[in-house]
């Protein structure tokens, strides 16, 4: 929160020499008292004149000097050009499928109050009779009509008394509540706070800009502190969204206790380092999980926040149902839906496990946290029996790396996941991503889903020093076998399959043999050794079949999508004082990439520091190559 407080007071909001109608809403009148909506802040208070009394519509908002309009999806987003991180363009895949998420999850919860959910460009679903019977026909056609005029439609961007509550917890310009205002119906109503009273009061003029402030309210106030201060029964969100710069992890416990029985939480993590095995220690003190470096460390990420989630629901008798978790480009994004029960609460530690992974060959085996077992109309729960390995890798003989826990159960629903994917499918000009949505829904749909984590086919090679098989004679060689297979839609390559490693590494010898590598370049203490040396228990079939190409796949849908532009990917973090740094690329292209664009011009390294004469050690004077200037004097000149 603190990071992205930093971000946002660094916006610098110009006043307006003449400001328009709409920056009245910062002034109360001392003769009149119009009826106000007030920012859920002491500080901040809006003023709007009533509908009723106006007898004339308020002219638009116009922009401040230094403001622009960014428009994305049904939006239209003022935004100061002071903080260039207000906006982000890499998430915009985030934000529709977030919007194409909750419309599906308000379609579901309003069906049951008898609320019937329109999107604009949706197809109206078609009752055919098969009967012969003509009275059977009119009264199924009487009966559908009936229930039509009964049922209470929602439209996006009009209110619903009986529809669902939304917390964007870190809303910045408020862009992403905007978006819910305009485009996901069934809202009730929909806030959105940040901690800095700028953001706070460009998301008010964005909501009158839009013609959405009787559905959006801006709240100003520390996130955790308002979602604690929503704990009651009656008081909680219906969705609670959450995407701050960074670790949500200072957030969650708030979040799982805010949350309506049965609610959503949509939760965007952006420290995939740490997530993916970098600081496992940092990893465990935010998430309780260790990380590990290994190849299907995306999907490890997604799993370690679901068990985080779920650990800190356990703690109020809450537990968590994943609907959908996405790991694309720098961030992972998941939703879950948050319920309370005693009795579920105590399969927890059965969904959890700790993982085995080999550091020689990567072969990877989970062990459960705890052991459930039933019996009849009796569970019966019991500690975990273990470990699953020895105390060395039987395949290449080396030492196991001990992370998690993880989320160990299904990660997906999905039947809700082909919901959302048959909607956006089916109105693909709602969002500009829609391709894209369409692709890694339909990945998610294939992949299996009691299978946790994937190898990827390249680090198979690698670790015997082979040729890489291709995908599909992979794939086939596992059916063959007589195993399930799939695709995963956090890796290009990733196979995940219920085969055991041992299977795995059998295929691996059969392909060696008809790609044979030297022998004699390895070394008796490389794993490749040891798991060559021997014999494959079966006899591998690589001939291809029709069932091992997916249909994403032979569809050519945009799965793994290429960055659009360079430089493209998370911001860098803004500064307290204001703005962000121009020199920002700049820094990128002298600290990076260093040997792709290399010096051939020698009269360029004048441009570059000494290293000896900075240490007193240069004997070349001024026929060196290098400057003998000082560094801030070069730094001078350049700027």
């Amino acid at each position: 929160m603190i990071a992205r407080a930093a971000r946002l007071f660094s916006v610098i909001v110009t006043p307006h020499p003449q400001p328009p109608a709409a920056a009245l809403l910062w002034r109360a009148s001392s003769s009149m008292e119009p009826p106000k909506t007030t920012i859920q802040d002491p500080d901040i208070t809006v003023a709007k004149p009533a509908v009723a009394e106006m007898q004339e519509e308020s002219p638009p908002i116009g922009l401040m000097p230094g403001e622009t309009v960014v428009r994305e999806g049904k939006a239209a987003i003022l935004f100061p050009n002071a903080n260039k991180v207000f906006y982000n363009p890499v998430q915009e895949f985030n934000r529709d499928l977030t919007c194409a998420v909750i419309t599906e999850f308000s379609r579901e919860v309003l069906a049951q109050r008898g609320v019937k959910v329109l999107v604009p460009g949706e197809k109206e679903r078609v009752v055919v009779s098969l009967s012969d019977d003509p009275n059977e026909a009119d009264m199924q056609d009487r009966k559908t009509d009936i229930e039509e005029a009964a049922v209470v439609t929602a439209t996006a961007g009009q209110k619903c008394e009986g529809g669902l509550r939304v917390l964007e917890g870190l809303a910045a310009s408020g862009l992403r509540s905007v978006r819910f205002a305009l485009e996901v119906p069934g809202l009730r109503s929909v806030t959105a706070n940040d901690f800095s009273h700028k953001a706070a009061a460009l998301i008010a003029r964005n909501a009158e800009y839009n013609k959405v402030a009787d559905l959006l309210q801006a709240s100003c106030k520390d996130a955790s502190m308002l979602m604690y201060e929503m704990r009651g029964k009656n008081d909680r969100y219906d969705v609670i969204d959450l995407d701050p710069y960074g670790s949500p992890s200072s957030f969650l416990d708030a979040a799982v206790q805010s949350v309506s029985e049965g609610g959503l939480l949509c939760i965007t993590c952006t420290d995939m380092a740490v997530l993916a095995g970098n600081s496992g220690e940092t990893c465990y003190s935010k998430y309780g999980a260790v990380s590990i470096k290994a190849k299907y460390c995306h999907e490890q990420a997604l799993r370690i926040i679901l068990h985080s989630l779920d650990q800190r629901a356990n703690v109020y008798q809450r537990y968590i149902h994943p609907l959908l978790s996405v790991s694309v480009d720098f961030y992972i994004r998941v939703f879950v839906r948050v319920f309370t029960g005693q009795a579920t609460v105590k399969n927890s530690a059965s969904k959890q496990a700790l993982v085995y992974n080999c550091i020689g060959c990567g072969s990877f085996h989970l062990q459960r946290m705890g052991r459930r077992t039933n019996n009849g109309k009796h569970t019966k729960y019991s500690a975990a029996t273990g470990p699953p390995v020895g105390s060395a890798c039987e395949h290449c003989g080396q030492r196991h790396q001990l992370g998690g826990p993880i989320w160990a159960e299904p990660i997906h629903d999905q039947s809700f996941v082909q919901k959302v994917l048959t909607a956006v499918s089916g109105n693909p000009s709602r969002f500009a991503t829609s391709k894209r949505i369409e692709g890694i829904l339909s990945m998610v749909t294939e992949e299996l889903e009691d299978t946790p984590l994937y190898y990827t086919v390249d680090s198979l090679s690698s670790t015997i020093h082979c040729n890489t098989p291709p995908l599909l004679q992979f794939r086939s060689a596992l059916l063959h076998a007589g195993h399930r297979v799939s695709l995963s839609h956090a890796c290009k390559n990733g196979i995940k399959t219920d085969a055991p490693p041992a299977t795995i590494w059998d295929i691996m010898r059969c392909w060696e043999k008809t790609n044979p590598v030297k022998r004699e370049k390895l070394s008796e203490m490389m794993p490749a050794f040891k798991i060559l040396s021997t014999e494959p228990s079966f006899e591998a079939c690589f001939t291809v079949r029709d069932d091992a190409n997916p249909q994403s796949r032979q569809r050519h849908l945009t799965r793994f999508q290429e960055n659009p532009q360079a430089f493209w990917g998370p911001k860098a973090r803004a500064k307290a004082g204001g703005g962000i740094d121009n020199n920002l690329q700049q820094k990128r292209m002298k600290n990076q990439n260093k040997r792709k664009n290399q010096v051939t011009d020698s009269t360029q390294h004048k441009s570059l520091p000494c290293k000896k004469f900075k240490e007193g050690t240069c004997t070349h004077g001024d026929e060196c190559s290098y400057s003998h200037v000082p560094e801030c004097t070069i730094e001078k000149k350049t700027e």
